[in-house]
């Protein structure tokens, strides 16, 4: 007897939601050994960390000729990102912004949105795309060693409190194995839990008559936003918020740059862009992380108003986008 594909749908978001946490934990604790600095931690590892599965969902959902799929799930999240979590935070308690790195986060976030746009304007992200993307992706990286040498102690102790305090600098070799072995099991939970969404999330369009892009931009959007969405509402309730903001921001160009760029690097005619994706979805995404520019450097803080404007545009969205493509 089959599961319901709702049943199915839970069940992957479940365990993809365990497997990116497994990611996380052991990712951060394996660069804490090795003496890697806390906020590249916090920028890369753990950026790259909770974007686990948007990447597992993007092959999957490629591998199931799904291309619209894999898209509208990083348009979908970046949105989500911005919109949904960063400004749920602010509406709970204001955020303040003392990030140097904000300089570089926003403007690469901008510049990977509209870079995206134009490559997707002839339909499809083909190989070189991908290739590029990843170009893009170490040069970044890059920049973020750099810049790091410049953020205030306070700053890298906040990010060390944050993600290394469980790790400490430097462990056994035993000790080294068992986090190896935590993201290997969270990397294959991630896999698994991803071919479970997409096929849950599939099934559930189907029998709705809802497009691909359009699961992809809402439920699977949201579902693979959930490491995100933790790691914030944790980090707002203890006011330990730079961190929260600089893994939302490092998210978004991740999904871009690594987990888009190697979705398409991994599919053999690459990745599929519908016409409602590229003419309504990536616009909003690239004009979405505009937005930010000015309210980012606005007093240096989001405001609870300005959080709840962004809640609030984010719930027209989605019942535009229901409303009107479903």
């Amino acid at each position: 007897m089959s599961l319901p594909p709702s049943l199915i749908f839970l069940g992957g978001l479940v365990v993809i939601t365990l497997g990116a946490e497994m990611i996380l934990r052991g990712s951060t604790r394996i660069a804490a050994m090795l003496g890697v600095k806390p906020i590249l931690i916090g920028l890369t590892v753990v950026a790259i960390g909770t974007s686990t599965p948007e990447l597992a969902v993007g092959i999957a959902a490629v591998a199931e000729g799904k291309g619209a799929l894999a898209v509208g799930n990083i348009a979908g999240t970046n949105i989500v990102n911005i919109l949904l979590i960063l400004g749920l935070s602010a509406a709970i308690r204001p955020l303040p912004l003392q990030l140097l790195s904000i300089r570089l986060d926003v403007p690469v976030m901008i510049g990977t949105a509209l870079v995206l746009l134009v490559m997707a304007a002839d339909g499809v992200l083909s190989r070189l795309d991908g290739f590029l993307l990843l170009v893009a992706a170490v040069a970044y990286i890059v920049a973020l060693v750099h810049l790091s040498r410049k953020e205030s102690p306070a700053l890298q102790h906040e990010f060390a409190e944050e993600y290394g305090k469980r790790a400490l600098l430097r462990g056994p070799t035993a000790r080294r194995a068992w986090n190896t072995l935590l993201v290997a099991a969270g990397i294959a939970l991630t896999v698994l839990g991803a071919e479970l969404l997409v096929a849950g999330a599939v099934d559930i369009a189907r029998s709705f008559g809802i497009s691909d892009a359009v699961i992809g931009l809402t439920i699977v959007a949201i579902g693979t936003s959930a490491p995100e969405l933790a790691t914030t509402i944790v980090s707002t309730i203890r006011n330990d918020r730079d961190v929260a903001v600089g893994n939302l921001i490092g998210s978004s160009i991740t999904n871009i740059v690594v987990i888009l760029g190697l979705t398409c690097v991994v599919a053999p005619s690459g990745v599929d862009v519908s016409d409602d994706i590229l003419w309504l979805d990536l616009p909003l995404a690239a004009g979405v992380a505009i937005v930010c520019l000015p309210v980012f450097r606005s007093d240096q803080m989001v405001s609870r108003r300005e959080g709840i404007a962004f809640v609030v545009a984010y719930l027209l969205y989605l019942g535009t986008l229901i409303i009107v493509r479903a």
